[in-house]
This record gives structure tokens, sequence and C-alpha cells, in this order.
């Protein structure tokens, strides 16, 4: 049986998913990417998994620096992910110009996230195209209580499905 790819596109397309800023590190080199494929797996140890393209800068950070911060941001200022779907600029305080800093870890978090988890990697899997990496969350905070965090359905980006080539 074949499946049609532009029917499972969408199928998959209709799964919702936060949409997050993935903060990376190794020794001087930084970079923060967009992310839909992030998770909750456990409650002890708080575990989160983000699964990351196999071929991104932010994979070979996260499993060269073993830890990965998860910014997310506010659902009404969503442009950001769009910057962030290609390599960070880094000038050494800013990543794309928003400012950062080192978190518990020393991965990158976002002085505007409206909340954000620190994650030290304690399992990764690889899954075809993507890695799961999963993080054991070491810190977090909360920027803004009352703002709703930014998901797939907030902006007109479309992530999964079938690999287009």
């Amino acid at each position: 049986m074949s499946l049609d790819v532009e029917l499972l596109n969408k199928v998959m397309w209709k799964i919702t998913n936060a949409l997050a800023l993935i903060g990376s590190r190794s020794g001087d080199e930084r970079n923060a990417m967009t992310a839909s494929w992030i998770t909750q797996l456990s409650m002890e140890p708080v575990l989160i998994g983000v699964a990351v393209d196999n071929e991104a800068i932010t994979h070979r950070l996260i499993a060269d620096g073993g830890s990965f911060t998860v910014n997310l941001w506010d659902a009404s200022d969503t442009r950001v992910f769009v910057k962030f779907s290609k390599p960070a600029v880094d000038d050494g305080s800013t990543l794309n110009g928003r400012a950062v800093r080192a978190a518990t870890t020393g991965a990158p978090v976002f002085d505007e996230a409206l909340a954000w988890m620190d994650c030290a990697v304690r399992h990764r899997l690889d899954l075809g195209t993507h890695t799961l990496f999963v993080g054991e969350v070491v810190d977090a905070a909360i920027n803004d209580d009352e703002a709703r965090a930014a998901s797939m359905n907030d902006t007109r980006m479309k992530y999964g499905g079938v690999k287009r080539h």
C-alpha cells in the first residue's frame, strides 16, 4: 500500500506542535534554530525530547556540547521563527540580533523568551532523518506568565510529514 504524499503531509500538519527556539552551544560556537518537534517525555526526572535534523548545525552543537535550551515565544511575535530557520548570526551578545545569555549548561537562553528550559542531554536516539535528543531539565524560568506560547498554528510554516526534495 502506498500513501499519497500530499495527503500524509496534510495529516501530519494537523498535529498541534509547540514552536520554540532551540539554543545550542559547543565551545565558543552557538546557534539557535526554530523547532516544532518538542515534547515532555518524563516527570521524574523531568525529560524533554527535541527532534533535530541530522544535517542541522544545532544537531552537531547539541551532540558535541551535551545540552540545549527550549525557548518558548509569545504567540503574538512569530516573525522570530523565520529568522531562525537558517543558521544564526552570533555577535557575542546576540543571536540574529536577539539578546541571549548563557544558561546553567552554557547553552544560550533568549532574554525575550516568555519561558525557557535548560536541558542536559541524557539520551540520544537516531531516527532516520532526525535525532531525538532527550534532555533533563536542569533550570527553567518564566518571564511572562500571561502570554500564550506560540505553536505552528500561529504561522504559515509547515514542517513534518514526508521529506520534500
